[in-house]
């Protein structure tokens, strides 16, 4: 029997949906104002020597910005091998909070900087580090595997570090070597990782705002007007939409999907960011959104992360300005990190990255 961790408190899952709604969204420039700060912004990453690295679920015009001037798109565990591969002295890391202290944790010698500190994930915040700590203090007998979205604090707490894109492989590993796991912190990754594995794990139950409001219903009913369109699910979806998925994985894996797979339409149950990136590789196929509307009509991302929708043009350049300008400001978009903790989760990151090399998963630093 499957056991699970007490689940998140209503007070914090209240508190997640807040800081959801809450997020400041950017306001919508014009085409020469776009110009304007793209010029600028080039400008100061080549004085720099800075280098931009965006996820796929970022505002299409910055990841078009971090290709043009020599960066990447990626998902977190690229961006931050991408920026400790890089000659660059500053890094610029436009997604999530967890996203820029990865990034920091493998290039601790580099400057990090976000546009926004405030722009953070609910899978982070519900998976508070003091509170796993005493979840996981029950079981001193289990491993403990945590998802890279989650704080460093939460990593330092690990044995392992894991990715959508090499989580079963190494829950795999750990299987034939007979260790018992904790998993944290997304609840329906971790019961697709159970479904795909057969390990039974102790899980932290939270969930990504974004992932958990796809619905099964509404896809079956999408699924009939589109009845040639392949359904691609993240699996941080919940299992009922996992079910219907013609292709479960990783960013990447739904991108191959999309560019590899000869169909031509696909229902794709991610954040609507990563239609970019899906679009400039199969221009041609079409994208249609997974919905994520209730029976009662309502939800808090709509397919789109709010926090990811915090990076902006605007505050890009903003950081960068405060930066050359040597302007105290700059100290509010700075990743930060206690040496301690860093080295501690570092332990668990390095040993997902020697797994990953050994398998092939993942870039070689």
């Amino acid at each position: 029997m499957i056991e699970l961790a007490t689940d998140i408190p209503r007070q914090l899952t209240a508190r997640i949906n807040q800081l959801a709604l809450d997020a400041d969204r950017p306001v919508p420039l014009s085409a020469d104002q776009k110009s304007l700060l793209k010029a600028q912004i080039k400008q100061l990453l080549v004085k720099h020597n800075a280098q931009l690295v965006a996820h796929y679920y970022v505002d299409a015009d910055l990841q078009a910005l971090a290709e043009e001037t020599g960066g990447v798109v990626a998902d977190s565990l690229e961006m931050a091998n991408f920026g400790a591969q890089s000659a660059a002295d500053l890094l610029v890391v436009c997604g999530v909070r967890f996203m820029g202290e990865t990034a920091k944790l493998l290039s601790p010698e580099k400057t990090v900087l976000m546009p926004d500190l405030q722009a953070t994930c609910s899978l982070d915040v519900g998976c508070p580090a003091d509170e796993f700590a005493q979840f996981c203090a029950q079981y001193p007998d289990h491993k403990v595997v945590v998802y890279a979205n989650t704080s460093v604090e939460v990593k330092a707490l690990a044995d392992w570090v894991v990715t959508s894109g090499n989580a079963l492989q190494i829950v795999r590993h750990l299987k034939a070597q007979g260790d018992k796991i904790i998993w944290a912190p997304d609840q329906h990754l971790g019961h697709w990782i159970e479904q795909e594995t057969g390990v039974e794990m102790i899980r932290w139950m939270g969930h990504c705002i974004v992932h958990d409001e796809f619905k099964a219903f509404e896809l079956e009913q999408l699924k009939q007007r589109y009845p040639d369109a392949k359904v691609l699910v993240h699996p941080e979806s919940a299992a009922a939409v996992v079910a219907l998925a013609d292709v479960v994985g990783s960013t990447k894996v739904l991108i191959n999907a999309v560019q590899s797979l000869p169909d031509q339409q696909f229902i794709v149950a991610t954040d609507q960011g990563i239609f970019y990136k899906m679009q400039q590789l199969a221009p041609h196929k079409q994208l249609i959104v997974a919905p994520t509307d209730s029976k009662a009509k309502q939800c808090i991302s709509c397919a789109n992360c709010p926090w990811m929708g915090m990076n902006s043009l605007t505050n890009l350049a903003a950081v960068l300005t405060y930066f050359d300008n040597q302007d105290a400001s700059t100290k509010n978009h700075e990743i930060i990190l206690d040496e301690s903790k860093r080295q501690q989760a570092l332990v668990a990151l390095n040993r997902m990255l020697a797994f990953s090399r050994e398998h092939g998963l993942v870039v070689k630093r």
